[in-house]
């Protein structure tokens, strides 16, 4: 059995991977976009943190979150926001996949990967570099030709703010391809 050990940094930012069980396709459809957003706010409410990036995807989400400087507890925030999105998906009909005896008898139902994945943000340059691979998701997974182009993502919050151009990333322009490198994005011309 895996030892799965958690960074707990006071304060700290991480990055999370949530996960759909069996990557069923579910998340950009109503209601589940709402449901995602008022249980967040009611998460933060509970356990307040700050959401410094996210995308949600069909399949699975990734988001950016800065704990309070006393707190280091992110897995009651994940859990609940699991718990409750899972409640309520299926009080809205929402279908789940089909669960084993075992994960019947653990009460797991069939809308959520058992697990996250987390990272711990370290600086500045890796703050950036997750933003961008958050940012850039919807494209690298083929749901949007642009940054822009994509709803269900903290981007255009980021134009409003100045942190990004409006065309960052963009490739409605037939004369430009953009590629992933290791987190940066390169714009090259005619290729």
């Amino acid at each position: 059995m895996p030892d799965f050990r958690r960074t707990h940094d006071p304060g700290g930012t991480f990055f999370f991977t949530r996960v759909t069980d069996g990557r069923a396709p579910f998340l950009c459809d109503t209601p589940a976009p709402q449901l995602l957003r008022d249980i967040t706010r009611q998460t933060r409410a509970r356990w307040p943190f700050t959401i410094d990036a996210m995308v949600v995807l069909p399949d699975h989400l990734h988001t950016i979150w800065t704990l309070p400087d006393d707190d280091t507890n992110y897995s009651i925030r994940l859990a609940w926001l699991k718990k409750e999105f899972t409640k309520r998906w299926l009080q809205h009909g929402g279908a789940e996949r089909v669960r084993s005896t075992g994960r019947t008898r653990d009460g797991r139902r069939g809308i959520w990967q058992p697990k996250f994945w987390e990272h711990a943000v370290r600086d500045h340059r890796d703050l950036e570099r997750c933003v961008e691979y958050i940012h850039y998701n919807p494209v690298s997974h083929g749901v949007a030709t642009c940054p822009h182009a994509w709803r269900w993502s903290s981007f255009a919050r980021w134009v409003r703010t100045g942190d990004y151009p409006a065309d960052w990333a963009c490739a409605c322009d037939p004369g430009i391809t953009v590629r992933m490198d290791f987190g940066r994005l390169s714009r090259t011309v005619g290729e």
